[in-house]
């Protein structure tokens, strides 16, 4: 969706004009703007928090010639999506359904009177037995 959508789309939630939609998501964006220059945040409960970060300065390398370039610190704009934002995008995860047993729950009198099963063994051939000749 671009900036004109976003537009159509609030005009038609609205019932503002495209011209009052378009003023009015101007505002929103160039108030967030203005806020993280001063170096704060907005906060809107739900959506996310929008945050400004600073990254030092560093040396870097040309790829090209393998000179080396001295990179200046920078501030930079991040946000961090909310918990309503999250939910809302993630994919529904598939519910398991509760394993119900029908049998009825053994007594320790029956549980004793019963003989464990006898276990059987696979046959193993030679060569898995003793494996390969001269490998230690």
């Amino acid at each position: 969706m671009n900036k004109s959508e976003l537009v159509d789309a609030v005009a038609s939630k609205t019932g503002l004009t495209k011209a009052h939609a378009a003023d009015a998501i101007d505002a929103v964006v160039g108030t967030i703007q203005e806020v993280l220059k001063a170096g704060d945040q907005v906060s809107l409960v739900g959506f996310g928090v929008f945050a400004t970060g600073e990254r030092p300065a560093r040396t870097g390398r040309n790829p090209r010639t393998g000179v080396e370039i001295h990179i200046p610190a920078s501030r930079l704009p991040k946000f961090k999506p909310g918990k309503g934002l999250r939910d809302a995008v993630a994919l529904p995860q598939p519910v398991a359904a509760p394993e119900t047993s029908k049998a009825k729950p053994e007594t320790k009198a029956e549980s004793k009177s019963e003989k464990p099963a006898a276990k059987v063994e696979k046959p193993v051939a030679k060569a898995e037995k003793g494996g390969k000749k001269g490998s230690k």
